[in-house]
C-alpha cells in the first residue's frame, strides 16, 4: 500500500523543534464500503432532488458550500502544503453543512426529507470511519491558511456571515457536487479494474451524462 508523508512537528524545549513523519494512507481501506453506500443512494438524487421540488427551486448556501472540481482543482495548484487528507477532511466539513441546510427547508411530510436524512446518516457513517481510519496526529496537523480562512467562514454563526458570502443553488447541484468530489477525493475505493478514470476531469463526467452511464444523476 502507498503512503503519504506528513511532518508533524512537536516542541522539545525552548528554541528547538523535533520534526517527523507521520505515515498514512491515500484512502484506507475501511473508507470504502460507507462512500459506496453513499454512492448507492446518492445515485437517486435526481428523483428526490428535482423531480419533489418546484422547477427552479433553490436554497441559500454559503458561497463556500458550492464546492465543485474546479475548486479542488486550483487549490492543488495554488494552496502550498496541501494534501488529499487535507482536502478530505474540509469535504467532509462542506457537505454535512450542505445536507443540514437541505433538510432544514423541507416540511416534515415532504416526499424527499426521509431520503436526505438517510443521505446524511449515510454520510456521517463515513465520517465516522474517515475519523477512527486516520492517526489522531494527522487530523491534529495544522491546515494551510487557505483551507483555515475557508473552515473559518463555514463555522461562523450565520448572523455574522456578509449577505455578499450567501448563494442560491439547486438541490440538486448541491447533491452532484458532493457526488463528484468525493469520487475525486477517494478515488481509490472507485476505481474500475478495466480502465483507468480520472474523476477530477469534468470531462469524466460530461461523458458519462452522454453516455447515459448514471440515468439517476
Amino acid at each position: 500500500m502507498s503512503v503519504t508523508s506528513i511532518c508533524s512537528v512537536t516542541p522539545v524545549s525552548p528554541g528547538l523543534l523535533l520534526i517527523f513523519p507521520v505515515l498514512m494512507a491515500p484512502t484506507p481501506a475501511s473508507m470504502c464500503t460507507p462512500l459506496k453506500t453513499l454512492s448507492d443512494n446518492l445515485s437517486h438524487r435526481r428523483r428526490y432532488m428535482k423531480h419533489n421540488f418546484p422547477i427552479n427551486y433553490t436554497i441559500r448556501v454559503h458561497q463556500k458550500e458550492i464546492f465543485k472540481l474546479s475548486n479542488i482543482r486550483r487549490m492543488r495548484l495554488n494552496v502550498e502544503g496541501l494534501d488529499d487528507l487535507v482536502l478530505q477532511r474540509l469535504w467532509f466539513q462542506i457537505n454535512q453543512g450542505v445536507l443540514k441546510k437541505i433538510i432544514r427547508i423541507m416540511p416534515e411530510r415532504h416526499p424527499s426529507r426521509s431520503y436526505t436524512a438517510e443521505l446524511e446518516r449515510r454520510f456521517k457513517d463515513a465520517e465516522g470511519v474517515f475519523v477512527q481510519s486516520q492517526p489522531p496526529e494527522a487530523l491534529q496537523q495544522e491546515l494551510p491558511q487557505t483551507v483555515q480562512d475557508i473552515w473559518d467562514r463555514l463555522t461562523e454563526e450565520p448572523d455574522l456571515v456578509p449577505e455578499s458570502s450567501w448563494r442560491f443553488a439547486f438541490p440538486k447541484s448541491l447533491l452532484d457536487n458532493l457526488f463528484h468530489t468525493m469520487y475525486c477525493l477517494f478515488s481509490e475505493c472507485f476505481s474500475s479494474e478495466d480502465a483507468q478514470q480520472d474523476y477530477c476531469e469534468v470531462s469524466h463526467w460530461r461523458k458519462g451524462r452522454k453516455k447515459d452511464l448514471q440515468p439517476e444523476s
